[in-house]
């Protein structure tokens, strides 16, 4: 989601003026069963390369663009980091054919979508803000012992995208969180509908879908066989389970945090992962804002009752304004939509 600071004017709040600062950052390295990796910049979504070796990292950077904005790769064995490369190939059979050409360095991404083997290709789709508000369509491919982005084409909206999930016709489903709100008015912390869920198809204009205006919908994905769709209501603490066919909720889970991304596990399960609150959501004297706190919970998609995976109470200060959780192996990832830092933890089978 994009960084609860970079929202508050809009708000109309001074939640970033006026909180405390909080105790400082754990260190980089090892601390019991909890691993910061430090080295990354606002590390907001994460996807894992097909040979299982890499994450591939969106470097939000709150949205603000700047130094250490763009893609990065997350070597697993080394524990490093290093530039995504990218390369220009447009193809006239992605996107839409009035995007007006690559994106280029003013790439500031944030939700990103990876789907194996659609029209026969590995898609990343990324959410952009740099220059333009659009999703950017590459090709992820095999280079040099790694792996680099081949840009193919663009959607471009009037609205602010957060996140999205590739369909298999080469199209994506896509939220757009404050479409509903009016520039300098309302409270986006409220849980109110402040936007709502979109579906682009080749050759189709966006169409929003019915039933999805919700308080701040954030992240987004699609059941395999295509027949669901799962989306965040991020101020309303809310998943979503959502029947594309029907075109309507089927299923509400309600969580104890901010729900801001979603990723699917191993064994087909889903992990959502958010803050625990913001200003107005903080227990009393506990003398920091409780935007450092985080959860994450996993739902199974047939029985959709919440599951406690990890909580940071007791923990410290570890990591800021968490937004994924992502497992790779017998780990499980967490990034940030602020910070230096992504964190490990062991995934408990």
């Amino acid at each position: 989601m994009r960084s609860i600071f970079a929202l508050l004017p809009l708000a109309g709040l001074a939640c970033a003026q006026t909180a405390p600062q909080g105790p400082p950052l754990v260190g980089c390295g090892v601390h019991g069963d909890v691993e910061i990796l430090c080295g990354t910049h606002s590390p907001e979504d994460l996807e894992q390369t097909p040979d299982g070796k890499y994450l591939i990292v969106s470097q939000f950077v709150n949205g603000r663009g700047g130094t250490g904005a763009g893609m990065a790769l997350f070597d697993l064995s080394k524990k490093t980091y290093a530039p995504l490369a990218i390369k220009d190939d447009l193809r006239k059979d992605w996107g839409d054919p009035a995007c007006p050409g690559p994106v280029n360095d003013k790439l500031i991404p944030h939700g990103i979508s990876l789907a194996k083997n659609v029209k026969g290709a590995t898609r990343l789709y990324v959410v952009n803000h740099g220059g333009r508000q659009s999703i950017e369509m590459y090709e992820l491919k095999k280079a040099a012992g790694a792996w680099e982005l081949a840009w193919h084409g663009c959607v471009v909206s009037e609205k602010e995208f957060n996140d999205l999930a590739v369909t298999a016709d080469g199209g994506f489903i896509a939220s757009h969180p404050t479409a509903l709100m009016t520039p300098g008015r309302g409270n986006v912390l409220s849980g109110e509908p402040s936007g709502y869920v979109v579906r682009w198809t080749p050759g189709k204009a966006e169409e929003e879908l019915p039933g999805t205006r919700q308080g701040y919908p954030n992240g987004v994905l699609v059941s395999p066989d295509g027949r669901y769709m799962y989306f965040n209501a991020w101020t309303a603490k809310q998943v979503h389970k959502y029947d594309l066919k029907a075109g309507k909720d089927v299923a509400v889970a309600s969580l104890n945090f901010m729900p801001d991304n979603l990723t699917w596990t191993s064994k087909g399960q889903i992990l959502a992962a958010g803050v625990k609150g913001a200003r107005g959501d903080c227990p009393a004297g506990s003398g920091a804002p409780c935007i450092q706190g985080f959860g994450i919970a996993e739902l199974n998609p047939a029985v959709w009752q919440p599951k406690t995976v990890f909580d940071s109470q007791g923990k410290g200060n570890i990591i800021p304004g968490v937004s994924v959780a992502l497992q790779a192996g017998n780990s499980i990832f967490i990034g940030a939509f602020q910070g230096d830092r992504l964190v490990r933890i062991d995934r408990k089978q």
